[in-house]
């Protein structure tokens, strides 16, 4: 029997210096807001409808300066990783500015979420492509 295959997307709220990351409660680790695409969705609508789910949150999905002609706003990147039972996850990578004044709410996904600087980033004990990620994340330029 081959391996599960979905999409999914992963979702960089962005305030300022920081990014939110959630902690998980299956997996049991911080990781950004995130989900699997549902039929007929494109990556970008997964991320706005994600980011809107798990947290209550709006964003504006802008485009990256530099970015090539069709590619969706705020997509930063694409990886691939395993999912445990889920099997393999194609990831597309978003990073959307947030309100300051916005609150988040969390699903039932998760109860615990911080909005965290570089260094605290970088202290996660979270996948590394979830901290590199991050790190794209607050550096990307969105016009």
């Amino acid at each position: 029997m081959s391996e599960r295959r979905a999409f999914s997307v992963a979702v960089y709220a962005r305030r300022g210096e920081r990014v939110l990351v959630i902690e998980h409660r299956r997996l049991q680790t911080w990781l950004p807001i995130g989900g699997e695409l549902e039929a007929g969705e494109t990556p970008l609508e997964a991320a706005a409808r994600e980011l809107r789910e798990e947290t209550g949150l709006h964003a504006a999905f802008r485009p990256l300066a530099g970015a090539l002609d069709g590619v969706p706003p705020g997509l930063l990147g694409y990886e691939e990783h395993q999912a445990g039972s889920k099997g393999l996850h194609m990831n597309f990578v978003f990073v959307a500015d947030v309100p300051a004044s916005a609150e988040v709410v969390p699903n039932e996904e998760f109860e615990q979420f911080r909005w965290v600087d570089r260094a605290e980033l970088d202290r996660l004990s979270s996948p590394l492509n979830v901290r590199q990620f991050g790190h794209l994340a607050l550096d990307a330029v969105l016009v």
